[in-house]
């Protein structure tokens, strides 16, 4: 096992070698004077914590920030983009976790879009999709090339976002969480992807969070802790624990807290649940602090099934109860009512409003439901207490984008603890957020089972899976295909039945 190391600065004759970069936005030094070194045919996986500077270096290397102090050399020659289109002329590629596709064009012009082949003077078609038909062949992908965005599903999304950055022919190609939002199946195709692309001479950065992912596309790895270079690794073959202490700067020993006890008093229960083309025949009950994982693979209808029970999408036949009486959840608004509150996926769409405070977010539920006039002090009184329950960092007048990932993802959860939901799901919980903020992700579910809350997750990790699990319901192409007590829950039970 290597000694963690530090690189020198200085440019290189092959490559990309930042030296010494420095970038700070008014009162965060986001990055204080960082080195990296790409080579050609090697891949680089950049690990930190949220707020550890990982993409505003990301940002500086494809143009999106200029630097206040450092250097960049590609090649020997010193490179400065000035934008992302520079950037990408000069062989560097970003590849945003957020897709940047546009849904009313098709495929084909969304991998071309701004370079499209042309014949005399038109947008040549036919060579554009023929082309297309070729780079997505390389990512795994057998669609129609003139197929519009929008009929396609996410993860698919996700590889034409990838399939559109090797459209450029990048010398140096960055990943920006790209497993975020495929499947097992998905995630082995870009595992092969990358090593091909290794093999010819691609340099490679993986920005990732999921630090199982490292060993299989990493030639080394680098570790950036508020802002600073910390140390990092000279090959991939380090345990996970090392990487998680060099992260955040402490041992995190047991991070997933034993599961309490659920008492015998059902609080949920599905009968025969079904949404035409989406889920069919869904059968458990949920106790009282119980925490119930709802597992799969992508296109299983785990997201389908949770958004019925809560009424986002309401189920078109069977039957829920709570507490023994059947109710009708046909929107959201009933499910609040029935006590049930949904941490959604998308955290920055559809769980935080963006563009206001931290405040107004966690204190808009409560405030929707009171009826005359709103006690203002209360209510703030009663939002600073569940920020602090939840140890959400941040203050609390400042806008919901400013915060990391995994604070916007404990913003979530506070604004819906104020109304004291019975029933909690959790819809991948802790997507694009690093360990040391899903520690305390894992931490506040345990607390909320703890003091009697019933509560669903659906995750698509494994170690997850099974480190939070009372029991697992599996999912295989919409039909349930069994139900994992803890005791003899593995992972090689859980994919058996979720390829059932």
């Amino acid at each position: 096992m290597s000694a963690m190391t530090a690189n020198a600065g200085g440019a290189t004759e092959a490559g990309l070698e930042v030296s010494g970069i420095t970038k700070v936005f008014p009162g965060t030094r986001a990055l204080d004077a960082v080195d990296l070194h790409v080579q050609y045919g090697r891949a680089v996986a950049l690990i930190g914590e949220n707020g550890a500077g990982k993409s505003t270096l990301m940002n500086v290397l494809s143009g999106v920030h200029k630097a206040d102090s450092g250097v960049m050399h590609l090649d020997g020659k010193v490179y400065k983009p000035a934008g992302p289109r520079e950037a990408a002329d000069a062989g560097v590629v970003l590849i945003h976790q957020e897709l940047s596709l546009l849904p009313n064009l098709t495929v084909a012009e969304n991998i071309f879009i701004g370079r499209q082949p042309q014949k005399r003077g038109l947008v040549d078609r036919t060579a554009m999709n023929s082309q297309a038909a070729v780079i997505l062949e390389r990512v795994g992908l057998n669609i129609a090339p003139d197929i519009e965005v929008e009929r396609c599903s996410v993860p698919v999304q996700q590889l034409v976002e990838i399939a559109k950055a090797l459209s450029q022919d990048p010398k140096i190609l960055v990943f920006d969480e790209p497993t975020a939002s495929l499947g097992q199946d998905e995630v082995d195709i870009l595992y092969e992807l990358v090593n091909r692309l290794k093999q010819h001479g691609v340099g490679i950065v993986w920005i990732t969070h999921r630090l199982d992912e490292i060993r299989h596309v990493a030639d080394e790895i680098v570790v950036l802790r508020d802002g600073v270079r910390v140390g990092g690794w000279e090959d991939s073959h380090v345990s996970t624990s090392q990487m998680v202490e060099a992260m955040v700067g402490r041992s995190i020993e047991d991070i997933y807290p034993d599961p309490s006890e659920p008492t015998g008093e059902i609080i949920l229960e599905l009968k025969s649940l079904s949404r035409d083309g989406a889920f069919e025949n869904i059968n458990f009950s949920l106790h009282r602090g119980e925490i119930l994982v709802i597992a799969g693979l992508v296109g299983a209808g785990r997201s389908e099934l949770v958004n019925a029970i809560t009424g986002a999408a309401p189920a078109t036949s069977g039957t829920i109860e709570i507490k023994g009486k059947a109710v009708s959840v046909k929107s959201p608004g009933d499910s609040v009512r029935f006590g049930m509150a949904l941490i959604p996926e998308d955290r920055r769409t559809q769980g935080l409003a963006q563009s206001i405070t931290l405040a107004d977010n966690i204190g808009l539920p409560k405030r929707g439901l009171l009826k005359g006039i709103v006690d203002n002090r209360s209510l703030a009184r009663e939002v600073a207490t569940v920020k602090e329950r939840v140890g959400l960092r941040g203050h609390l007048d400042q806008l919901a984008k400013t915060l990391s990932g995994g604070n916007q993802q404990k913003g979530v959860i506070a604004k819906w603890l104020l109304l004291e939901p019975e029933i909690i799901i959790f819809d991948e919980p802790t997507k694009g957020i690093d360990v040391g903020a899903k520690s305390a992700i894992y931490a506040i579910i345990h607390e909320l089972a703890t003091r009697g809350a019933a509560v669903i997750i659906v995750s698509s990790e494994l170690p997850e899976v099974l480190g939070l699990a009372n029991r697992i319901v599996v999912l295989s192409r919409g039909k349930q295909t069994g139900i994992l007590e803890r005791s003899e829950a593995s992972e090689n039970a859980v994919m058996a039945l979720a390829v059932a």
